[in-house]
């Protein structure tokens, strides 16, 4: 690995789990004593139950790793030494060519692994939200236990709130005002956060005219779409804080004038992509409102179903945009925190070097800070 990567590698050591990051190694150390951690683990392999898994946008030069074209790999990384990140680690992208041999070179595993299955899993995800990716391994018969996953039991029970708000429209379309609509909400809110089936989401599938694993696909996405829509209403004021304090951030030590320009140059450009991704994800969310407001207002289910069928590949997109937003919000608040250590000019670049890269798109004329920068 580079220094520059080593450096990154020492930063996301002591950072709890983000949506783009899912620190295994930070896991173990909190909770590699508890049963739950040893009784139900995320992997069976040892080194891949304490690696860095991370939603990684591939530069130019990588792209020729895979069979087909894809802007966003998830890597494995396992350090070298789990004590001492100085001394870099290895890494491999799920799905890659020569993904079952690097693996079985890595780590001994056998095609048919079980530990791979859950990495292919993983990979099929925008991005780490630890709510979407329990649903996902749930979805997979992966019983991992729930130290994995930054879930609190209160966010859980926000979450649950404002889906059955969401969907108390469909409810009521179906049922009726009343006692009796408000709760079948709450038993269809909570069929459709734990996938479980009923007779009023078979009936619901039936209106659609969708098959089976249409449905069942496009139901998982619609789950991804309000938990996005959820996450961003209660991100929205982290936000904008974190791209006003991106303008101010002062880095300390001694800086050259390339690193000051691109400090300067940078604050500027992150808060713009920042406001611009958020915008961006709120267009397409608007496509599912509006989707929705056709089937639960006007009786038209076809927009609806339209939706269904459209929404793993916005799921894709809107869970890319927004998964790297809520990455800068969750690693600003632990770097730049009151209680945090001061920030140096080469820090702040990786940090906005690392945003940046992460928001920007894959098109011909797309700049690449890394580029110039390296």
């Amino acid at each position: 690995m580079t220094d520059r990567a080593i450096r990154n590698l020492e930063h996301l050591r002591r950072t709890a789990s983000t949506a783009r990051v899912l620190n295994l190694l930070k896991v173990y150390d909190e909770h590699g004593d508890t049963e739950g951690w040893a009784e139900r683990p995320m992997f069976r392999t040892p080194a891949l139950n304490r690696a860095l898994i991370i939603k990684h946008r591939l530069r130019r030069n990588e792209t020729d790793a895979f069979p087909g074209r894809r802007q966003v790999a998830t890597k494995i990384v396992v350090p070298i030494d789990s004590t001492d990140l100085k001394t870099g680690g290895r890494f491999i992208f799920v799905n890659q060519i020569g993904f079952e041999r690097a693996m079985h070179e890595a780590f001994g595993v056998d095609a048919d692994h079980p530990d791979l299955k859950t990495l292919r899993l993983m990979d099929r995800l925008p991005s780490l939200d630890p709510f979407l990716l329990r649903e996902q391994l749930r979805r997979g018969n992966v019983d991992a236990a729930p130290c994995y996953f930054a879930l609190s039991d209160a966010d859980l029970e926000r979450m649950l709130e404002f889906v059955q708000l969401e969907i108390e429209p469909l409810v009521t379309l179906s049922i009726g005002d009343g006692v009796v609509a408000a709760g079948s909400t709450a038993r269809m809110a909570a069929k459709i956060l734990s996938n479980a089936p009923g007779d009023r989401l078979e009936a619901l599938r039936l209106t659609l005219k969708l098959e089976p694993e249409q449905y069942q696909e496009g139901v998982f996405c619609w789950k991804g779409f309000l938990y996005y829509k959820w996450a961003l209403s209660s991100l929205m004021a982290d936000i904008v804080n974190v791209a006003d304090e991106v303008v101010t951030v002062q880095p300390v030590g001694p800086s050259d004038r390339a690193a000051a320009e691109y400090i300067q140059r940078g604050r500027g450009v992150l808060r713009a992509r920042i406001m611009k991704t958020c915008d961006e994800v709120s267009r397409t969310l608007r496509y599912y409102d509006d989707a929705y407001a056709a089937l639960t207002r006007e009786g038209n289910p076809v927009a609806f179903r339209d939706f269904l069928l459209e929404a793993p590949a916005l799921f894709t997109r809107l869970g890319d945009q927004l998964g790297a937003v809520q990455h800068i919000v969750s690693f600003w608040r632990f770097r730049f925190n009151p209680k945090a250590p001061p920030v140096g000019v080469d820090e702040l670049i990786d940090i906005f070097m690392d945003f940046e890269t992460g928001l920007m798109g894959r098109g011909p004329d797309e700049f690449d800070p890394r580029d110039i920068a390296a």
